[in-house]
C-alpha cells in the first residue's frame, strides 16, 4: 500500500488510498469526502500565505491571486508535478474513458490528498505541501486574467442590475463521470447555457457564452 506523498510519510495508509481512489471503483471508498475537506485547509493555507505575503494589497487583488492559484487547472499542475495523477486507482472503464486525464479528476484528487495529509498529521504538514506549490505560482498569480463568471458579475454590478443566476439545467453520464448543463441570466439582457464535466466549469462556460452574446449585441 502507497504511504508516502513527496516527503511527507502516512501514518495510516488508508487515509492516502482513500484520498486516491476514484468514485468507479464500486464498493470502496473514494475522495469525495477528503476532497470536501482538503478544499477547505486550501483555501485557508492559500489565503492566508497571501495576506501574509502582499500586507499592502486590497482585497479585490489578493482575491484574484487566491481564485487563479486554488483554480482546477492549477490543482491540476500540482497533481501531475507531485506525482498524484500516476497514483490515481480507478476503474478499467474509466482508466479506457480517459479519467485519469481529466483536469477536474485531476485537481480533486489534488484536494483529497491535501485533505488526507491533514487529517494525518495536522495543518503544518498539510501547510507544507500546499506551500511548496503555491509559492512559486503566486507573483505569477498577480498576471492571471479575471475568471468569465467574475467579469460577468462585475458587466452586471457596473450597471447596477442583480447578480447572474446560475440554474442546473441537466445532468448525463455516469456517475463517476458527469456532465452538468448549467444556464446563466442577466435580467433583461437574455441567458445562454453550456455544458461541464463540473458544475464550475459549466458555468464558466455559460458565462463566458452570455459574455460573448453581449459583445457581440454592443
Amino acid at each position: 500500500m502507497v504511504n508516502q506523498i513527496g516527503t511527507y510519510k502516512f501514518s495510516d495508509p488508508k487515509l492516502l488510498e482513500e484520498a486516491l481512489s476514484h468514485p468507479s471503483l464500486a464498493g470502496k471508498l473514494n475522495y469525495q469526502r477528503l476532497e470536501f475537506l482538503g478544499d477547505r485547509v486550501l483555501g485557508l493555507v492559500t489565503a492566508e500565505q497571501l495576506f501574509m505575503t502582499f500586507p499592502n494589497e486590497a482585497e479585490g487583488k489578493l482575491n484574484n491571486r487566491f481564485v487563479s492559484l486554488v483554480r482546477k487547472e492549477t490543482l491540476a499542475e500540482i497533481a501531475e508535478e507531485s506525482g498524484i495523477v500516476k497514483m490515481i486507482t480507478m476503474s478499467h472503464g474509466a482508466e479506457g474513458e480517459g479519467t485519469r486525464s481529466k483536469s477536474a479528476v485531476q485537481s480533486d484528487v489534488c484536494e483529497a490528498v491535501i485533505g488526507a495529509i491533514y487529517l494525518d498529521g495536522g495543518l503544518n504538514p498539510a501547510r507544507d505541501f500546499v506551500l511548496k506549490y503555491i509559492k512559486p505560482r503566486m507573483t505569477q498569480a498577480a498576471c492571471a486574467s479575471k475568471d468569465d463568471k467574475t467579469i460577468l458579475q462585475e458587466w452586471a454590478q457596473a450597471r447596477g442590475l442583480a447578480l447572474p443566476e446560475y440554474t442546473e439545467v441537466g445532468r448525463s453520464g455516469p456517475d463517476h463521470s458527469p456532465v452538468f448543463e448549467i444556464i446563466v441570466s442577466v435580467t433583461g439582457y437574455g441567458e445562454a447555457k453550456a455544458t461541464g464535466t463540473s458544475k464550475r466549469d459549466a458555468q464558466q462556460a455559460a458565462a463566458k457564452a452570455l459574455l460573448q452574446t453581449l459583445e457581440s449585441q454592443k
